[in-house]
C-alpha cells in the first residue's frame, strides 16, 4: 500500500486530480503511470512487484540506495522506499 508520496506529481497524478504538476509529465506515460501506481497500492510484499515481469523491480544504489524501483517505460520509473509492507515516497522519474 502507498503511505507517502515523494512529490505532488506523482500524489495527483494518483488521485486523480489533473494539476499543472501532472501535466509536465510526459502524456504518453500517464496510463501506464496509473497502472504502475495502482499495481504499487495493492502490494503487500515486495515480491508482488516481480509480476508483470515488465515491472523490472530493482534495488537502487547511489544516490536512491535504500528504494526501489519498478519501470513505466524505459526512461520513466516509479522510486519508493519499502517498509512493513508498504512503500513510502513514491516518486516517478525521469531515470536517464
Amino acid at each position: 500500500m502507498i503511505k507517502s508520496f515523494g512529490d505532488k506529481a506523482t500524489s495527483d497524478l494518483f488521485h486523480g486530480n489533473s494539476s499543472s504538476k501532472v501535466r509536465k509529465l510526459p502524456t504518453q506515460i500517464l496510463d501506464s503511470a496509473i497502472y504502475k501506481l495502482d499495481i504499487l497500492n495493492a502490494a503487500t510484499s515486495l515480491d508482488d512487484l516481480r509480476s508483470p515481469p515488465g515491472n523490472r523491480l530493482e534495488a537502487l544504489r547511489g544516490e536512491y540506495k535504500g528504494y526501489y524501483s519498478i519501470r513505466i517505460n524505459a526512461q520513466w520509473r516509479i522510486v519508493f522506499r519499502w517498509e512493513d509492507s508498504s512503500a513510502f515516497d513514491v516518486a516517478i522519474i525521469d531515470y536517464h
